[in-house]
């Protein structure tokens, strides 16, 4: 499965990113907690190397918590601050504001001696697309500051917002690179549904979830979910699911194209249970 989607509002976007990052004292550059590396992208990682970054692996509601646990370890042995959290709750906020200001205590130090005392701290909100950024933001600010949507690219402009005396945020819209050298990434970002759900087929992307799901062993949840006793091939199971679920086309045939979309957005929505895509290998953590 080749998949490759960088529309040209994204390159619009880079543009825009590359010259507000000389504005902004850090990045808060949001991943999937699923797939920490897959949903890292490298142009933010380039385009930000100068500034403090802390990585808040979103939507660890939905992950498994001793793989995120090791995903924070590895991360903070290569010195960089890492945050779990679901960004539609607050109860992480001041935890995040925490981190924020002491990833950036030597820039208020430097202000302090220049006699700028009342600068806030300003942050960047990054990421690739659907992974939460407007969310984190309409919690963390306590009110819908920023739109929100369940599709990628809803953010099309930057957006500042100020949180507070001390911090501002600056919302940007989700953006993906040119190409995807590496498959696992693609495929994982399709998966999380950070891909524009024109460009894959759906019954293809679905049965290729199936495939990597039995290959972990995590298909039990999905197996419950669509009253199915065991697993079979992949597009037999599509089959079984639809039947079950009653989506027929005429003559009673099961329609696999809208079990697909159900299979893909109940596993998006955590619906399968708690399911990490990615793991850090062995040696390093």
């Amino acid at each position: 499965m080749n998949i490759q989607w960088y529309p040209g509002h994204m390159t619009k976007a880079k543009r825009a990113m590359e010259a507000d990052i000389r504005a902004v004292d850090l990045i808060i550059e949001l991943v999937d907690a699923r797939a920490p590396l897959a949903t890292r992208n490298p142009d933010i990682e380039k385009l930000g190397k100068e500034k403090e970054r802390v990585i808040v692996m979103n939507k660890a509601d939905l992950a498994e918590e001793a793989v995120s646990a090791d995903w924070c370890t590895w991360f903070r042995q290569r010195g960089i601050r890492c945050l779990l959290m679901d960004s539609r709750s607050r109860k992480q906020r001041e935890e995040l504001l925490c981190l924020v200001e002491h990833a950036c205590s030597s820039k208020r130090e430097r202000d302090r001696k220049r006699g700028m005392l009342n600068r806030p701290v300003r942050a960047m909100v990054a990421g690739i697309p659907n992974v939460g950024k407007s969310t984190l933001i309409n919690t963390i600010a306590g009110k819908s500051a920023a739109k929100t949507g369940n599709r990628p690219g809803v953010t099309k402009g930057n957006q500042w917002i100020r949180l507070n005396r001390s911090v501002e945020l600056l919302d940007t819209p989700g953006i993906l690179w040119p190409k995807f050298e590496d498959r696992h990434v693609a495929t994982c970002i399709a998966f999380l549904g950070s891909i524009h759900e024109l460009i894959t087929d759906p019954q293809e992307l679905a049965a290729a979830l199936l495939s990597e799901l039995e290959k972990k062993g995590k298909l039990d949840g999905f197996l419950s979910r669509f009253s199915l006793e065991q697993a079979e091939s992949p597009n037999t199971m599509l089959d079984m699911a639809a039947l079950n679920r009653g989506c027929l086309v005429a003559g009673g045939l099961p329609n696999r194209e809208k079990i697909s979309g159900i299979i893909l957005n109940e596993f998006r929505s955590g619906r399968f249970g708690r399911i990490s895509l990615e793991m850090p290998k062995a040696e390093d953590v």
